[in-house]
């Protein structure tokens, strides 16, 4: 990269739109259901939200530390993340809007709600696939002068996955067939997964040298 434009975060981008969202991208996006001490839905999307080991599946996502998500994955210790099809996508939206405390975004969004099996949180019907979590750690992020930052970060193990048969094909989970939806830049900017590519590792040094 010969001309690259550099910028240190603290200081300003210099450009129109903060790219950093745009630059890790695409991100799937946590489509996160809790149940709140009180017996409250609440549904949110979380875009910072990926799998950070599968023996044991594990997931993380972080957010405002005071949203109902967060509090509720804190302190009911579970909480079910439901993929987002792109046939949902509208309803997704409907449900990242900022309800006042209490309100079930799922009821709000038109989103039919389905019983798990192990945590006492609703998982979304009509997701292609949702993982029932217990929540392992809550972390509130600080910065590097360790001054708090607005952010927690849930990390929860899977303990129950649910998934459409109509996505199951050959043995195999469809990804592309579920057309998931991916977060890509902080303006309302998504992506598709619709088709893969298939890329196996190196066996050995001569597979892994290139040139």
């Amino acid at each position: 990269m010969t001309d690259a434009h550099f910028y240190e975060p603290g200081n300003g981008h210099g450009l129109r739109h903060d790219p950093f969202k745009a630059i890790v991208a695409p991100r799937p996006i946590g489509w996160i259901s809790t149940l709140s001490t009180s017996g409250a839905v609440n549904l949110a999307p979380y875009s910072f939200f990926n799998a950070l080991s599968s023996d044991p599946p594990i997931l993380a996502f972080a957010g405002d530390r005071h949203a109902d998500t967060i509090v509720n994955a804190r302190d009911t210790g579970a909480f079910v993340y439901n993929v987002v099809s792109l046939a949902l996508a509208e309803r997704m939206s409907a449900t990242s809007y900022a309800w006042p405390h209490g309100i079930d975004e799922m009821r709000k969004a038109g989103v039919e709600p389905a019983p798990c099996r192990i945590v006492v949180a609703p998982r979304v019907a009509a997701s292609p696939a949702s993982m029932e979590c217990r929540t392992l750690q809550v972390i509130d992020l600080d910065d590097l002068d360790g001054r708090p930052t607005s952010s927690t970060l849930i990390i929860g193990q899977v303990v129950g996955i649910h998934i459409d048969r109509a996505f199951i094909k050959n043995g195999v989970y469809d990804t592309a067939a579920a057309e998931p939806l991916a977060r890509c830049g902080s303006w309302g900017d998504y992506a598709v997964v619709r088709e893969l590519i298939q890329m196996r590792r190196p066996r050995d040094e001569t597979e892994a040298t290139i040139g």
